[in-house]
């Protein structure tokens, strides 16, 4: 073989490795139909246990009042349900909305402020784990956040998985709920719908979830004290590190897509990708921190053992956890390919975007089955989640000469040889491209009266590449060891139950 079928050779296995979380994500959906036979309901049960729900709160005043009402109005027994808001020293009103609900349900809900705020939300849902562990009282704990507000039937939905003693966790579906929901806010609802709707219910099938939602997370008491009484305050995802521990101790995790909680979720790019970086560098620290889990055998304390160190667990978390690499490695295969062997680009270019175009139409059209609420409201976000750039990449690979000829055949025009070879590796890079304008859009939303433009940039670059711009700053800030102080995402009350 010669130095240059080697080069190709390698070029090539760059174009293959960019495809696998395409793959991935593909073989994942799959596994959601499966979640109708293959469930933890065959295991639930009748089970109504005393419940306290800890909710952190820092200058909260806006949406805690709204939130507290519905969790007074859940479908459960009023004297097993009390509420302990952990007032993170608010300089809002956030007391007094608390004390005017203590007051309305006497015993039911509970004030406890600290004295010393701004530590983060880990140390702050410690302060009420330590209250809700001091007594006998509490058989299962629900964390919440201040904004999320519970359908009637959530919790009862939930609680019924704890019957079984193998369940340490249970988690929900959280939607985006805003009354009036802006542009990002609809990319974020479709968004949810693929990240837990239908990836939670593969993890289901699977038997290994990667996360309790931030804003549903209901822990049975037992669970609770074997994963050390409190939540971790050393990385920025203590939800996910939770998960994990809990897994890892053999206990279950499962997710119930029939609990709804609506949450308000950011309108701007800029609160995006704030929310989001956290979220990343948070991965990033969970990935290294259960360095010794993955793709090894599944070990356990317990009978009921773990499946975290499955293939295709490992496979889905890392085909996300490395998706702007694969993205890149793709990009530079494909541009390679053209300069060495211009064949094997054309051949490499088409079975790649093939591929994305089967995923995405499958994809896509399961995602706006699944979830017919969000659908109504998101339908275009769905469809153009990947942006309109990707959509003209795919049309190329489908249809062969389409916007080198056939198109400006319809206007008369004619590409000379750089036009197209421009045009050619636009579109052989633009998976890199597309992550790389992200940050324009970015930049552009914070100009005076940049918003519009904005978002019509964020439709042609598409939310997908702009959440992987996001994880490659995550990685440029852990790398470079940015502080770790965790930063709230504002909210202001937008959610309608």
């Amino acid at each position: 073989m010669t130095g240059h079928d080697v080069l190709v050779v390698v070029l090539l296995v760059a174009v293959l490795v960019g495809i696998v979380p395409v793959v991935a994500g593909l073989v994942q959906y799959l596994l959601v139909p499966v979640h109708a036979f293959r469930n933890h309901l065959g295991a639930a049960g009748l089970y109504l246990p005393r419940v306290v729900v800890v909710v952190p709160a820092w200058n909260e005043g806006a949406v805690l009042g709204a939130s507290l009402e519905r969790l007074m109005r859940l479908e459960y027994p009023p004297d097993r349900l009390r509420v302990y808001v952990v007032d993170d020293a608010s300089t809002d009103d956030t007391p007094d909305v608390v004390l005017a609900k203590a007051e309305q349900y006497p015993g039911r809900i509970v004030h406890l402020r600290r004295a010393q705020g701004g530590q983060g939300k880990a140390h702050t849902l410690n302060h009420g784990i330590v209250h809700a562990l001091a007594d006998d009282w509490m058989q299962a704990l629900l964390i919440m956040d201040a904004d999320v507000i519970y359908r009637p039937d959530s919790l009862r939905r939930m609680v019924r998985h704890l019957a079984d003693p193998e369940v340490g966790a249970v988690t929900a579906f959280i939607r985006e709920g805003s009354g009036k929901p802006g542009t990002v806010s609809r990319f974020i609802g479709y968004e949810y719908v693929t990240a837990q709707a239908a990836a939670r219910r593969a993890q289901n099938v699977i038997g290994a979830m990667a996360c309790l939602a931030g804003g549903a997370q209901l822990h049975a008491r037992a669970n609770l004290e074997a994963v050390g009484g409190q939540i971790d305050t050393t990385t920025l995802a203590e939800d996910t590190y939770t998960t994990f521990l809990t897994q890892l101790g053999g206990r279950r995790v499962v997710f119930e897509p029939a609990a709804v909680v609506l949450a308000e979720e950011p309108d701007s790019v800029v609160a995006l990708w704030k929310q989001r970086v956290r979220w990343a560098r948070g991965n990033v620290q969970i990935t290294r921190r259960f360095s010794g889990v993955w793709f090894r055998r599944p070990f356990s304390t317990r009978g009921a053992g773990h499946r975290l160190s499955s293939l295709t667990f490992g496979g889905i978390w890392f085909s996300i956890y490395l998706l702007p690499v694969a993205m890149t490695l793709a990009a530079a295969g494909l541009v390679g390919l053209y300069f060495v062997d211009p064949d094997a680009a054309r051949t490499a270019f088409a079975s790649a975007w093939w591929i994305a175009v089967v995923a995405y139409v499958f994809i896509t059209v399961s995602t706006l089955l699944l979830d017919r609420d969000t659908a109504r409201r998101s339908w275009l976000q769905g469809i153009l989640f990947p942006g309109i750039g990707a959509l003209v990449v795919m049309l190329a690979a489908w249809v062969p000469g389409l916007w080198e000829e056939r198109v400006p055949d319809l206007f008369g025009w004619q590409l000379s040889e750089g036009g197209i070879e421009a045009m050619t590796l636009v579109f052989y890079s633009w998976t890199v491209l597309a992550m790389l304008a992200a940050w324009l859009v970015r930049a552009v939303e914070r100009l005076p009266g940049g918003r519009w433009p904005s978002r019509a940039l964020l439709y042609v670059v598409g939310f997908g590449p702009v959440l992987c711009a996001i994880t490659l700053d995550a990685y440029a800030k852990q790398w470079q060891g940015a502080s770790t102080q965790w930063d709230k995402t504002e909210k202001t009350g937008r959610v309608v139950g």
